[in-house]
């Protein structure tokens, strides 16, 4: 334990090397037997104690996806420092976007407990104030986190193009894209599920991104069962922390994003919908987001300190 500690802190260490310019560094820890990754940058003149923004990518991607590189670099040249996770996925020191041809054994809510992890790595690191980010399907991860944990550690969301749920929607685009009625995919799923057997694989399945997958059967289950709590805007309402949601006019991936959150007139939930952008916000639609971030920042640390 205590070599493990001592190695955390030398490459953290490097991390802090550099006074008076933003660095960025890979930090690494090991959780349950496997060893989780992320970038973290510290901006200009700050240390990891003053604060960090912990930010999860979407759906099997990673860290040095554009819009997450693009966002903290971003934040950095604006005086926030940000740990830019690499949700394991089931394996051990992940990079890059996950191989179709993989095995899939992860599933959508592990999530929760690698954010948990990196949570309790900034609390061992005397971190005491700490903003989470997600986008697209990490918006929802970071969103379920905070609804199902009280992390005192937690100051504000940041919601970037979370993930909406309705009933069917799910069935109607794997028919699209795959041909197949996702029911027929799921009952031998759950049938396995429902008899303890979740952990046998699948072959041929159409899952995700991935066409013709190996997917265990409790990972099927996982991403397509029918719960409430896959609808980030329901899930606004039993946080209770400073939340802004951010919105692209043209996302056409959850269109109805804006509509959703508008709908629910929660007080510590703050709407921006960034005109003409898209669900990755390329190019210079980052620098509005970024823009909104820090706003929202400044006025969260304002009411805080009142």
């Amino acid at each position: 334990m205590r070599l493990r500690k001592l190695a955390v802190m030398a490459v953290l260490s490097m991390a802090m090397a550099v006074v008076g310019q933003a660095r960025a560094e890979e930090v690494s820890h090991v959780y349950q037997g496997r060893t989780l990754v992320a970038e973290l940058t510290l901006a200009e003149g700050k240390v990891l104690q003053d604060g960090v923004i912990l930010m999860v990518h979407g759906t099997l991607a990673h860290k040095d996806m554009e819009i997450m590189k693009s966002l903290r670099e971003a934040l950095g040249d604006r005086g926030h420092s940000t740990l830019a996770i690499n949700l394991s996925l089931g394996l051990s020191n992940r990079h890059g976007m996950y191989d179709c041809a993989t095995p899939h054994r992860h599933k959508h809510t592990e999530a929760l407990t690698d954010i948990g992890a990196w949570l309790t790595w900034l609390h061992e690191q005397k971190v005491d104030s700490v903003t989470l980010m997600g986008h697209s399907r990490g918006g929802n991860q970071v969103a379920w986190y905070a609804f199902e944990k009280d992390a005192p550690l937690v100051k504000s969301l940041v919601l970037l193009a979370p993930m909406t749920w309705t009933p069917g929607r799910d069935a109607k685009a794997y028919k699209e894209r795959y041909g197949v009625d996702l029911k027929t995919v799921m009952r031998p799923a759950e049938r396995l599920v429902g008899v303890g057997r979740g952990h046998e694989m699948l072959e041929g399945i159409d899952f995700l991104n991935c066409p013709k997958a190996t997917v265990a059967a409790g990972a099927l289950v996982d991403y397509y069962i029918v719960d409430q709590r896959r609808d980030t805007p329901a899930l606004l309402g039993g946080i209770y922390r400073p939340i802004l949601v951010i919105a692209g006019s043209n996302d056409t991936v959850f269109p109805d994003l804006p509509e959703k959150v508008a709908a629910r007139e929660h007080k510590h939930v703050t709407l921006r919908v960034i005109e003409g952008a898209d669900h990755f916000f390329q190019d210079l639609f980052v620098e509005d987001v970024a823009d909104a971030v820090v706003e929202f920042l400044a006025k969260t640390a304002k009411a805080a300190a009142k």
